[in-house]
């Protein structure tokens, strides 16, 4: 019992930095971009990763965690995923309507419970499937305001959305197939995350927005929010690894969406963007559907224990029933050879 509540103070401390950190950033980012005028995302991400993977190298070599060698092919093919699913996804943003970069997020649920199912074999019950359903209604509801489709913007999130389940899915996988932590795998793959956007990025960055990013005035307040945005990618990077690896892939989307419906609510209240009854009913939802989603898992979960509980202890008494058996029969052996003649 104390190593349950163990771990599932340990989810819930993950849960809790992803939304703490993610939703800094967003603020963060967006302030950068709309206020200071950097638009560089890409590029912006590349700078994230490899602050990220100095900051985690300082913290091997001053021995707060152990490396642990991974296989170097499954490392570069998953930074490399990794790197650019982040690159398809704003490239889908260039290409595409708010509205349908936002279906496009939405997709993502979906698509991955629909990989797991086929591939590994995972099964969600139909509660579970009607509470992710209302929770994309409602994100829907509350984000998407047009629907602008076209030839290359369409292609570019279906790849967008195919290589970002399958990244999410091989951060849980290889985590607990090659039994290594969140912070052992981020270590791993950032360099060749941060790589490919860096080289990427100020291409995509130049195509989407005209600008050269190399050209750009860095004004001190501008330096001072990009270091800030930087620090800041530290914790939302090591907690997507932590949320994927301790729960599921789904289960981070879902949080990415409680995200989404934070960052409408801190944006009204702190930068004042308009809202209307549309995104308030939309957020009810939604915040509906992951309440529901939460309770269905941890029924879900508790009866998974339960089970295991009754077959460990079936699986004990099966195993202590010789043992006394033999025991029984030794002790009138005994009694035996005490009273028998010599």
């Amino acid at each position: 019992m104390g190593a349950m509540k163990s771990m599932q103070m340990g989810v819930i401390g993950a849960l809790f930095l992803s939304v703490a950190s993610s939703v800094s950033i967003v603020i963060c980012n967006k302030a950068l971009m709309t206020n200071l005028g950097f638009p560089f995302a890409t590029t912006l991400t590349s700078w994230h990763l490899m602050v990220t993977y100095c900051t985690l190298h300082v913290a091997y070599k001053l021995n707060f965690f152990e490396n642990k060698p991974i296989d170097t092919k499954t490392v570069v093919l998953f930074g490399l995923l990794n790197g650019i699913s982040i690159g398809l996804l704003n490239l889908s943003l260039g290409f595409n309507s708010i509205g349908f970069y936002q279906m496009t997020k939405l997709a993502i649920i979906p698509f991955t419970v629909l990989l797991e199912t086929l591939f590994l074999n995972k099964k969600f019950s139909r509660k579970i499937k009607f509470s992710l359903f209302l929770l994309l209604v409602g994100v829907g509801i509350a984000s998407i305001t047009d629907l602008q489709l076209n030839f290359v913007g369409s292609v570019l999130s279906l790849l967008a959305i195919a290589t970002t389940c399958v990244g999410q899915i091989l951060t849980n996988t290889i985590q607990k197939r090659l039994n290594v932590t969140s912070t052992q795998l981020l270590y791993q793959s950032a360099p060749f995350q941060a790589a490919i956007l860096f080289v990427s990025g100020p291409f995509v960055d130049k195509y989407l927005t005209r600008l050269n990013v190399f050209s750009f005035h860095y004004s001190p307040i501008v330096v001072g929010f990009i270091t800030l945005s930087c620090l800041i990618a530290v914790s939302v990077n090591f907690s997507t690894f932590l949320v994927i690896g301790k729960t599921s892939p789904v289960t981070y989307q879902v949080l990415g969406h409680l995200k989404t419906c934070l960052v409408l609510a801190f944006g009204y209240t702190l930068l004042h963007d308009p809202f209307t009854p549309r995104n308030i009913a939309g957020i009810l939802i939604a915040v509906l559907g992951m309440l529901l989603y939460s309770y269905f898992c941890s029924v879900a979960s508790k009866s998974k224990q339960s089970s295991s509980e009754s077959a460990f202890i079936q699986g004990k008494d099966r195993d202590t029933t010789p043992l006394l058996s033999q025991e029984k029969e030794n002790h009138e052996a005994k009694k035996l050879d005490k009273h028998s003649p010599v």
